[in-house]
């Protein structure tokens, strides 16, 4: 039987995986510069904090989720995105207690049993943040810069902001009646998911995806245009805020979050660039989450981002780094006794956190060049029996072919200073 990834899964392999790291390390370094904390949630949860969590009406928790039941006999979820989980820990360990913003950030796989696609896997990463106990529009701009500043430190042109604000509860309240005004002469000629929505989450009938319903949604009345005063207020203290710190923005009123607990600001960064335009990140408020999931009323926001997107935008841009060369020497060896000696050098050198190699496949010294020379490794030395008894090597640099006298003691002190 000859064994394969599962559709909608992929391996990363050491050729790639360097650009990983790099994004990774990036995004928790630019996160920590902001005061937001790491923090680890668990692959699965109970599958009723995601029905919760992210809507018991969204195409996530009614057609993708990964459900089963366990040993045990209870209804376990693979996690389909990060905030849920959060809003678990952060209600469960008490955090509010802590000083506010309550600012955390997270590097996880998540599993959606969906449609296939360029960038798009059943089993995907996400990086993602929520900051919590802060309820004016510093923290929204806060978080939106954070993810301005990590596309600069990716190298990212071209991205551009779209902002929106959905109201709150009692902004939606007229404004819903209003759309299924709008709507109701058009739903009988949509699709299956807006019939559906219709009754139970009209909102989302805005962000349809289908070619006939998105002429209808053109001329649909627009949320932004219905805002109660402190609605209205927040969202321009936004656009203040943004202005003022340089980053630039469009009001896309078609940015929509169907549940009443997302409030106010939402916005994705889109790719403007040929060929791969499409959301990048997404994010926004949900200032009713943490009560809807049982804890106390708190303010939250926060954004996810697919590093799988991420990373096709950094290749299309051309902004992915070469693979770096973690082994600075090739340690070749002539005999069983330099062999020895060999793998007492790389030892050491190891320790003193230098990066190097010796022949481990039993190889002819003949093959052992090749090797040295076919792996890119900046520098090799060849030990016999006459460098055994002088206890001094020839270290060459592959790049120029120069070669430099250096006691066999005294390798690692050559690398480190070259």
């Amino acid at each position: 039987m000859r064994y394969v990834t599962q559709k909608g899964t992929k391996d990363i392999l050491p050729s790639e995986i360097h650009n990983w790291q790099i994004a990774e390390q990036t995004f928790a370094d630019v996160c920590h510069s902001f005061g937001y904390e790491e923090i680890r949630i668990p692959t699965f949860e109970q599958t009723d904090l995601f029905q919760r969590g992210v809507g018991d009406t969204t195409d996530v928790v009614t057609k993708e989720m990964y459900t089963f039941e366990d040993k045990g006999g209870r209804s376990i979820t693979l996690r389909p995105e990060g905030t849920a989980g959060v809003v678990r820990s952060y209600i469960e360990k008490g955090m509010s207690s802590l000083p506010v913003p309550v600012r955390m950030f997270y590097n996880i796989t998540a599993f959606r049993y969906e449609k296939m696609a360029k960038g798009r896997f059943r089993e995907f990463h996400q990086f993602g943040l929520e900051a919590f106990g802060a309820k004016g529009p510093d923290i929204d701009a806060e978080i939106i810069s954070v993810v301005d500043v990590f596309f600069r430190k990716m190298g990212l042109q071209n991205i551009a902001l779209h902002i929106n604000s959905i109201g709150c509860p009692n902004c939606r309240g007229e404004y819903t009646k209003l759309l299924k005004d709008y709507f109701r002469p058009h739903v009988a000629s949509m699709c299956e998911d807006c019939q559906a929505r219709f009754e139970k989450n009209p909102l989302r009938m805005i962000d349809c995806k289908v070619d006939g319903g998105k002429d209808i949604v053109k001329n649909a009345p627009r949320l932004i245009d219905y805002l109660c005063d402190d609605c209205k207020e927040h969202f321009e203290g936004l656009k203040a805020r943004l202005e003022a710190i340089g980053i630039s923005y469009t009001i896309d009123p078609n940015i929509v979050r169907g549940l009443d607990y997302y409030t106010r600001t939402v916005f994705e960064f889109v790719s403007e660039n040929v060929g791969t335009q499409g959301t990048i990140c997404g994010g926004g408020r949900y200032d009713g989450l943490v009560g809807t999931m049982e804890g106390p009323e708190t303010p939250g926001i926060g954004f996810a981002m697919g590093v799988e997107r991420l990373l096709l935008e950094a290749e299309a841009q051309g902004v992915l780094k070469e693979k770096p060369s973690y082994v600075k020497i090739y340690i070749a060896s002539m005999s069983e006794a330099a062999k020895i000696e060999a793998l007492k050098i790389c030892y050491a050198l190891r320790n003193a956190g230098i990066g190097c190699e010796t022949d481990m496949a039993g190889r002819s010294f003949k093959a052992q060049m090749k090797y040295a020379g076919k792996q890119g490794i900046p520098y090799l030395a060849v030990i016999g029996d006459d460098e055994l008894n002088s206890g001094e090597v020839k270290v060459k640099n592959m790049a120029d072919g120069s070669e430099t006298p250096v006691k066999l003691s005294g390798i690692g002190e050559f690398l480190a200073g070259n």
